[in-house]
């Protein structure tokens, strides 16, 4: 390729993401989300792995894996709780 096309699309990208840098922050955002519900996933997974010793299920699905991947630890033992004592 010649130098001066890859200067130039360099110099478009560069342009382009000045333009539209906002937009990428709702992507990161998004990708963001994503990571700590696949994150709470497997927490929960970890929970069922080692607590079927001792009787403790809590279903993976999206809400339980978003509660536990937003909230962490906490919010393992919050489903916990809640699959032990009130369902």
């Amino acid at each position: 390729m010649e130098p001066s096309l890859v200067i130039g699309i360099i110099g478009g990208i560069i342009v382009l993401l000045l333009l539209f840098g906002t937009p990428l922050k709702l992507f990161r955002f998004f990708g963001q989300s994503i990571i700590k519900i696949l994150i709470g996933a497997l927490l929960l997974f970890f929970l069922n792995a080692f607590g079927s010793n001792f009787g403790i299920h809590v279903p993976i699905n999206l809400i339980t894996a978003t509660v536990s991947g937003f909230l962490g630890i906490p919010g393992v033992c919050a489903l916990t709780v809640i699959q032990l004592w009130i369902i």
